[in-house]
């Protein structure tokens, strides 16, 4: 994988940026908003579920649709960075409140067919990508009114993460944290460390001043949430992967720390569905949707 970049960044673009941070899930979700028109982007929404109780709801959707309503705003896009395993998207929600694109990286095809197979799902389930209305490739570009957002392949976390670039901002989904909080685990199926290293030093060859929001924040020692840094503090303070940082001392950091972490809590969940775009598996005769418990599978 190169470390070029697909495109130049226009640091003149400065998008607006609204976050929306759900307690439950440690996750930001983001409205992208062109200065020049109102023409909107929302990234990495959230679909809220009570899982013991097996409950859908939307209040973390609703702030979001609610906040794009009052400001009179077009919705042209609802972009997922990857295919989330820790929250679900609330995605086909917001579109169908709001209309809009849906899109995420071609490599979605990738997971679904590792995990149509862990879970078991049968021919019905497409594994084409066919449940977005975009499949993005590195270096394609889309517009967002008056701005042009470009998108960069980062894989490692999963093999579907793109990171997008709009403007003076990037929205890197969980390919890198805070900089006292890291980097992405990148254990999961399709994961890869080494290709993660490479990914990260992509985005931190952008110009320094960029702006760089991030997809989750665990408020490491006890310090208050924050979603957005900048590429020149990334390099300088990361504690996994500032300047200096080899690649071969990060894979040996980053596979000794993901052998000590948990599955997230919501994964099962998480998969099901939004491989599926958001969406819940297809219903039974009966009208009722049922998620599938994997034993030993994950």
């Amino acid at each position: 994988m190169t470390t070029a970049l697909p495109f130049t960044a226009d640091l003149s673009v400065k998008p607006e940026v609204t976050a929306f941070f759900d307690e439950a899930t440690n996750t930001v979700s983001y409205i992208v908003k062109d200065p020049n028109s109102d023409a909107c982007a929302v990234i990495d929404s959230v679909m809220d579920i009570d899982y013991a109780a097996g409950r859908i709801t939307h209040d973390h959707a609703d702030q979001i649709i609610a906040h794009i309503r009052d400001k009179g705003w077009k919705l042209e896009w609802i972009i997922e960075t990857h295919v989330h395993a820790d929250h679900l998207s609330g995605a086909p929600y917001i579109q169908e409140q709001l209309g809009g694109k849906l899109g995420i990286g071609e490599n979605i095809t990738v997971v679904q067919d590792t995990f149509g197979k862990i879970f078991n799902e049968g021919t019905e389930f497409q594994r084409d990508g066919s449940q977005f209305d975009r499949l993005f490739k590195d270096g394609d570009s889309y517009q967002i009114g008056t701005m042009t957002a470009h998108v960069m392949h980062t894989p490692g976390h999963t093999p579907a993460c793109m990171t997008h670039v709009v403007g003076d901002a990037a929205f890197v989904g969980d390919t890198l944290f805070m900089p006292d909080g890291g980097s992405a685990r990148a254990d999961f199926p399709g994961g890869d460390a080494r290709a993660l290293y490479r990914s990260i030093k992509r985005v931190l060859a952008l110009p320094g001043e960029t702006r760089l929001f991030i997809c989750h924040d665990y408020g490491p020692n006890g310090r208050d949430i924050k979603w957005e840094t900048t590429v020149a503090e990334e390099r300088e303070h990361n504690i996994h992967v500032r300047d200096g940082v080899t690649e071969d001392e990060f894979v040996a950091m980053r596979e000794a720390r993901d052998a000590t972490l948990a599955m997230p809590k919501l994964i099962i969940p998480s998969l099901q569905v939004n491989m599926r775009a958001g969406r819940l598996p297809p219903k039974d005769e009966s009208g009722k949707s049922f998620l599938k418990v994997p034993v030993n599978g994950l």
